[in-house]
């Protein structure tokens, strides 16, 4: 098949989406399919011969952080150009109602669409003011697709319709790392990862709770990889305990395998906006017991706390009282890599690509 991806999100800046997109475009290649993906691209970007880019990207307050993206009559001109060039049997769009591509590429085309739905605010106004220019091209969706039942939930309840659910995937091989000796802590090691700048990814919540863990546990290393910068970041902790924290930066995906394979406990102490949970996933294949926020996505990707711990969000005295907890009890966190390990395989792109296949391949016909 000739099969077309859109992305609204910028290739170049580290999400799920773009994980997603990018993941699944290399999945549809292995078995032979022809792929093209229309994503916004930075001039630094660099990105596989498959991407054509949408324009430049540009920086946009959505969901707690800053979307890149890209519109205008020049994006719109090389979206059409895209789809005319492309003769593609399917159009997959991912967050069709961001202000970006992919909107862009409902409005400018009659089909066949499918449409991913990652996440959905449910008090929106710009949602609700943009409501009447958005359901005409939400109408020539074809087949929608939702990431998790929250999300097919919320796209029910502001758009109507309804929704398969296929998660977003990964490839678990990819994260079975080796643990690097100096990341390795003597009273244990715990990780996180996100964007240090987004207060919604709760890594105040973890450095809060860093002294009261070192106190406990002295030789704790604390691993913190993500973009952004680190200096406030480290004043904020006391200077007994600073040299405990370790900040990595952005790291490639070989250094966040090895990372995670090397920690006794995955921390995710997120405060809200999240409509999945891959970072949990990615833990899970690398075999790292998984602590993360009692948020809806999250519990659901961890089944109510049977594939990892749960915490009140935001509760720096939960989280603290749960971290030491788990790292005093290695019974229990064996049990939770085992459930862990097998869980995520319902996630391998070796079990979601044949279900997004089957969802194509009925569109097409249609």
């Amino acid at each position: 098949m000739r099969i077309g991806l859109v992305c609204p999100y910028s290739l170049g800046t580290p999400g799920g989406v773009q994980n997603h997109v990018r993941d699944l475009a290399e999945a549809l290649l292995a078995v032979g399919h022809d792929v093209s993906v229309l994503a916004p691209v930075d001039d630094t970007d660099a990105v596989p011969p498959y991407v054509v880019s949408s324009g430049r990207a540009v920086g946009v307050p959505y969901n707690g952080s800053v979307a890149r993206v890209t519109f205008g009559p020049r994006t719109a001109a090389r979206v059409k150009s895209w789809l005319a060039d492309g003769h593609f049997d399917v159009v997959h769009v991912h967050e069709p109602t961001t202000p970006s591509a992919s909107i862009i590429a409902l409005w400018s085309a009659g089909g066949p669409f499918v449409a991913t739905f990652h996440t959905w605010q449910v008090r929106s106004r710009a949602m609700s003011a943009a409501a009447g220019l958005l359901r005409p091209a939400l109408e020539k969706i074809d087949a929608r697709i939702a990431v998790s039942e929250n999300a097919r939930s919320m796209m029910v309840q502001h758009i109507g319709g309804e929704a398969v659910v296929i998660p977003n995937g990964l490839y678990t091989d990819r994260f079975q790392g080796d643990p690097r000796p100096e990341w390795l802590g003597d009273d244990g090691t715990i990780s996180f990862l996100g964007r240090l700048d987004e207060p919604r990814k709760g890594l105040g919540v973890l450095l809060a709770a860093v002294p009261a863990l070192v106190a406990e546990r002295p030789r704790l290393k604390v691993l913190v990889a993500g973009a952004g910068q680190a200096d406030e970041a480290r004043r904020s902790l006391p200077a007994g305990c600073r040299d405990n924290v370790l900040f990595l930066g952005a790291i490639d995906d070989r250094a966040r395998a090895d990372m995670l394979a090397g920690s006794d406990l995955y921390v995710a102490p997120h405060l809200g906006g999240e409509s999945f949970g891959i970072v949990l996933l990615e833990a899970m294949a690398a075999g790292a017991p998984v602590l993360a926020s009692d948020l809806a996505a999250f519990r659901q990707v961890l089944d109510g706390g049977r594939l990892g711990d749960l915490f009140e969000p935001g509760d720096v005295r939960e989280l603290t009282t749960h971290t030491l907890r788990l790292l005093s009890t290695p019974d229990e966190r064996y049990k939770l890599r085992l459930a862990g390990l097998t869980a995520v395989q319902r996630y391998d792109w070796s079990v979601l690509l044949p279900e997004l296949l089957s969802v194509y391949e009925l569109v097409a016909r249609r």
